[in-house]
């Protein structure tokens, strides 16, 4: 346990009171000296306690990469073209798109008169040390390829990748109750005083009125009423986020693979009445959100229709949202598999590596139910068809 950062979040609740679950969220994980991003642990990010697509295996990476290629191409192959990923912790992703575009020969790699190839490479990663060895990393793989941090208050072109990123978001608990103004009080994080306890007590739920009219105003613009004493999460960084993303880009996509759902379903008081968020740890799942804080990733589901709704306020245009399985398929994932597995120097153990994980991306009750969410502005008139579903919403 991070006892430092616990007594940290400790003496500000006795300074300040009760605060929310999204502050508590907010310190935990991204604190400058002791946050679960940003320490300097030796794990490479968040994947030593929470298994994602591109550190399970290569294969997610070699197929995403056949999106990013299309995109270029249907922006008419701009020089440079930015693939801009928030979240990038170890690189994994990045090293297996770049391995992706080499095996199926794209023009993105060509080196031109300057020594570097189209693509531009920047990793939004609170961690400068991770963003550090990412640079490392690439330019071992792919040393054509510019590196770089987003210069401020630049436009891009090209391709905004955000993969498991949304989930990590900070989020307000709610808790309904329809007799009240609102529909709902907020379940804040306080503190109880136990002189034999660690750190002289323990952090506790406290329901209490919400501390601002935003999480009522987000359930009703989506249509949605919780059940009387159903728990739910409100994720307001979700919109913030988006108009960072579109303040940047100029012309091109915006990619967000997450786990979630619209907000019909995200909110049913049958299927969900306690909720999403969860703590992890080793691969292992809590709902004992308080422990160990900056040594536990915090993560809640995604409120797709909340992320489209944003993109529209923002500028950008909603082109298609599907499953991971079908946008994998879509991207070519069958074809990817064919080549690894007639590689002459696969070896069994790899070959069972390999189908494991691809049943693991397709299996809809694990990566495959992920959703795909795709955006835009500035495309010419059918890019935003590229690899993915032809009519928005399709799954």
């Amino acid at each position: 346990m991070s006892d430092a950062l616990a007594a940290r979040l400790r003496d500000e609740i006795r300074a300040r009171g009760p605060i929310t679950f999204a502050r508590f969220m907010e310190v935990a994980l991204t604190d400058p000296e002791l946050g679960y991003y940003t320490r300097g642990a030796p794990r490479p990010a968040r994947e030593g306690d929470f298994l994602t697509a591109p550190e399970m295996d290569p294969v997610f990476g070699l197929t995403v990469a056949r999106q990013v290629d299309d995109c270029w191409r249907l922006l008419g192959r701009p020089d440079p073209f930015v693939l801009r990923e928030h979240g990038a912790g170890s690189g994994a992703l990045a090293a297996s798109i770049i391995d992706g575009l080499r095996a199926d020969g794209s023009g993105l790699l060509e080196t031109g008169p300057a020594g570097t190839a189209p693509l531009r490479y920047e990793p939004v990663e609170i961690d400068l040390a991770r963003r550090r060895d990412i640079a490392a990393r690439l330019a071992a793989a792919a040393p054509q390829v510019v590196v770089a941090d987003p210069v401020p208050g630049a436009r891009m072109t090209g391709l905004v990748l955000a993969n498991e990123l949304v989930d990590a978001l900070p989020v307000h608990r709610v808790v309904g109750r329809p007799g009240v103004p609102g529909g709902l009080a907020e379940v804040l994080v306080g503190w109880v005083e136990d002189p034999a306890a660690p750190l002289g007590g323990r952090f506790t739920d406290v329901v209490a009125e919400p501390t601002t009219p935003a999480l009522a105003a987000r359930l009703a613009a989506e249509d949605v009423t919780l059940a009387d004493g159903q728990q739910a999460e409100v994720r307001l960084a979700d919109a913030a986020w988006v108009a960072d993303v579109a303040r940047d880009l100029e012309r091109g996509h915006v990619l967000v693979i997450d786990y979630g759902a619209p907000a019909a379903d995200l909110y049913d008081p049958v299927r969900r009445p306690a909720g999403t968020v969860l703590a992890y740890a080793g691969h292992r799942a809590s709902d004992d959100l308080y422990a160990d804080p900056g040594d536990r990733d915090l993560t809640a589901h995604v409120d797709a229709t909340a992320l489209e709704d944003a993109a529209v306020a923002s500028g950008l245009e909603v082109l298609w949202r599907t499953t991971q399985a079908a946008f994998l398929m879509a991207c070519g994932l069958e074809e990817v598999f064919g080549r690894l597995r007639e590689d002459p120097a696969l070896t069994p153990e790899r070959y069972l590596t390999l189908r494991s994980a691809v049943r693991r991306l397709l299996d809809p009750r694990l990566l495959g139910g992920f959703f795909v969410l795709a955006l835009g502005r500035g495309l010419p008139p059918g890019a935003h068809r590229a690899r993915g579903p032809t009519e928005r919403g399709e799954a």
